[in-house]
């Protein structure tokens, strides 16, 4: 599904924002990419999306290989994912429904399919009682539900999570991360970075461990979890 492969990044002020990464993720995993600010967290998951190019090396997403892949066809790449951030940028001025719709409308799905994929998706989060709601009257977990049924809502086979519970209490954070578990148990392959030791914790999925860029630590799904 995934192969880095000896990939490299950096920035003017940041010479090396991921050195020499090396790692493979199986179909139906779900992955938690950890370390501090600064890690390199984003920076790996912009490039499995494509948003920024690698220096050097080879990343392979479901089959093509990134470093390669012709810019007409990043549009066609990325309509293949599910990305959620932290703050999950909706649009305040539509209804629930229409920010969850908004993929499928740019994609130009029928009517009829796109009803039916929305009030799924809706349902999956918990929320089809609230799909003529503004976002602005949901409270802060709520809106990030909607986020993530925004990212599902076309099926997608891998979904990528940038801190999606970083502004989020414990509790709501575990709430949000059973979804996770719910959509990877149908065989969605997930990665996931955050800086919350203490929710990786109670988590018995496979974790990397990120520091300065480079990879420290690679721990199977079960392993027990040490303090970074």
């Amino acid at each position: 599904m995934i192969t880095f492969n000896q990939v490299n990044k950096s920035y003017a002020r940041q010479p090396l924002a991921l050195n020499h990464i090396q790692f493979a993720l199986n179909a139906g995993e779900m992955l938690f990419i950890q370390g501090h600010s600064g890690a390199g967290k984003s920076t790996l998951l912009k490039l499995i999306a494509a948003l920024e190019p690698i220096d050097s090396g080879e990343l392979w997403v479901q089959g093509e290989n990134l470093a390669t892949l012709r810019s007409r066809h990043l549009p066609y790449h990325r309509r293949q994912l599910g990305i959620i951030l932290q703050h999950p940028q909706l649009l305040h001025n539509y209804s629930v429904f229409d920010n969850v719709a908004m993929p499928l409308m740019i994609q130009g799905y029928d009517k009829l399919t796109l009803q039916h994929r929305v009030r799924a998706a809706l349902t999956q989060v918990g929320l089809l009682d609230k799909a003529q709601t503004k976002p602005q009257w949901l409270a802060t977990g709520e809106q990030q539900r909607v986020g993530i049924a925004r990212a599902i809502v076309h099926r997608p086979n891998l979904l990528l999570a940038d801190e999606p519970t970083g502004n989020l209490d414990p509790i709501l954070a575990q709430d949000i991360m059973q979804l996770f578990k719910r959509f990877n148990q149908v065989g969605m392959t997930i990665v996931i970075a955050t800086h919350d030791s203490n929710l990786l914790n109670t988590l018995p999925y496979r974790k990397i461990t990120l520091q300065r860029g480079e990879i420290i630590a690679d721990r199977p799904a079960n392993a027990a979890q040490e303090p970074i």
